[in-house]
């Protein structure tokens, strides 16, 4: 059984339980215990995972656990992308009168099921590890209860989110009808001696299962939810939505397709390459119409997921590796985009669009800055990481032999730069349509400080983070 290989996850399901009974015991005017305790439980999580890389492929619970570097840098960023998404939720729920523990409960709840995703080593794992976050998700979009978008986003969210589960569902009977097996080695034994183009039943269990696979990710044309769902829901909840679960979906993909069934990557990567260029071409084309700042990003968000798709879709070690380094420095610029949002709010006014960019500038200088930086970086422009982030997704898919779609990736990005810069026009060149001072707790305004150091300093010095996403792939045989 070798229960140890799944000691982050006991680990933070005990810790869960424990901050459940704690809070129930709490008067009103003490919540931020639950609040300290959930970030406690963040750190020593990530430690625990830290600990348990020694660069081995180690499997347990009956082989249906796997632990191995890639699962160790997943589950690191998840947890601590969640650690800095909580502190910049804090002064969101205070604001808005919604400060209750239950948002941090939650979302340790979604973190949980990440995590099994992420070492899932078992097809059915895979699928309880995502409706543990899907579940998660749909409560959290529906956390302010008196707000009818968030609930309206919420009941959309859940029914198009029964879909998707469902397609991947019966993607997966069908691929156990086939093959008799679940497990994701015994699975790839079946695959690698099957002609995947020629076997009919096999390409359909393909065509379910990326349907699945997909609309986590919010790729075209399984993304109908993501412009509602980001307007709709808190814009803590958007931030943790945009985020932290495209870590997660990343985990899915490669589990299931790059690890399990590698060698039917001409059937799967067709599919990728249809999806990634559809995500690219809509989600900077739609986003250019938008001036709903949190719509907007919901459209970016969808071309941002296109270049991953096509990383992978490339079913090369270099295209894994970028598409992780992209996925990675997404979260962060994703999480800090938002925090700026939620600096721009107050108590009882939600800043969400672009009007509410306007004269930043002369309202906080440093917060314009960091703005800047992120949407630099959204933008894909020297020096940040986003320029370096596409460029090695660009890279891979054409040494992978895929010419034309790369240029057509280059086109988009310069394209979509200018929704980007046209929200940083308006934070230096026009006057704020409100003066209202911009306040911030001192641990808000020094993460979003480092958050966008590190958007610098990985664009110029990305070779770190990049080698050991690298050295993931390598250990995980990918």
């Amino acid at each position: 059984m070798n229960f140890t290989i799944a000691m982050p996850e006991i680990f933070l399901l005990s810790t869960i339980c424990l901050i459940l009974l704690i809070d129930v015991m709490l008067r009103e005017d003490c919540r931020m215990i639950s609040y300290l305790l959930t970030q406690v439980a963040l750190l020593a999580t990530a430690l625990l995972a830290y600990g348990a890389m020694d660069g081995d492929k180690t499997t347990g619970l009956n082989g249906m656990y796997v632990r191995d570097d890639l699962a160790g840098v997943l589950k690191i960023s998840i947890l601590l992308l969640t650690f800095g998404v909580f502190v910049y939720a804090r002064k969101y729920l205070k604001d808005q009168n919604i400060w209750q523990s239950e948002f941090f409960l939650l979302g340790l709840f979604a973190v949980l099921g990440m995590l099994v995703m992420v070492s899932a080593n078992h097809l059915l794992v895979v699928y309880l590890g995502l409706e543990l976050l899907a579940l998660s998700m749909y409560a959290l979009v529906a956390f302010n209860r008196d707000d009818g978008r968030s609930s309206e986003a919420a009941m959309k969210y859940f029914v198009l989110g029964a879909v998707a589960s469902g397609l991947l569902l019966y993607g997966i009977s069908i691929l156990y009808g086939l093959s008799g097996k679940l497990e994701l080695p015994e699975v790839l034994a079946f695959v690698s001696a099957q002609n995947v183009l020629e076997n009919i039943p096999l390409l359909f269990a393909l065509v379910f299962i990326v349907a699945g696979i997909a609309f986590k990710f919010g790729a075209v044309p399984f993304h109908m939810w993501v412009p509602d769902v980001y307007q709709g829901a808190p814009t803590a909840v958007t931030m943790f939505l945009g985020s932290v679960p495209k870590l997660a979906a990343l985990a899915m993909l490669l589990r299931v397709l790059a690890e399990s069934m590698g060698t039917a990557q001409p059937g799967w990567g067709q599919l990728l390459l249809v999806f990634g260029l559809l995500s690219v071409l809509l989600g900077n084309f739609s986003a250019i119409a938008q001036f709903n700042l949190k719509r907007m990003l919901a459209y970016s968000t969808i071309a941002h997921m296109g270049f991953i798709l096509l990383g992978a879709l490339t079913g090369t070690t270099q295209g894994y590796s970028a598409a992780l380094f992209y996925t990675i420095t997404y979260a962060m610029m994703a999480a800090g985009g938002f925090a700026v949002l939620i600096l721009l709010g107050r108590a009882g006014f939600e800043a969400e669009t672009l009007d509410d960019l306007k004269g930043l500038n002369e309202r906080n200088p440093w917060y314009a800055f960091m703005m800047m930086v992120f949407l630099f970086s959204m933008a894909g422009i020297p020096p940040t990481v986003g320029f370096y982030a596409k460029l090695s997704i660009i890279q891979a898919v054409m040494q992978a032999g895929y010419l034309w779609p790369a240029v057509f990736m280059v086109v988009m990005s310069v394209i979509g730069a200018y929704y980007y810069l046209r929200a940083i026009k308006m934070m230096y060149f026009d006057k704020p349509e409100e003066n209202a001072p911009i306040k911030a707790d001192l641990d808000f305004t020094v993460l979003i400080s480092v958050n966008g150091v590190l958007m610098v300093l990985l664009g110029i010095f990305p070779s770190a983070l990049m080698s050991i996403c690298s050295a993931a792939m390598v250990a995980s045989h990918l």
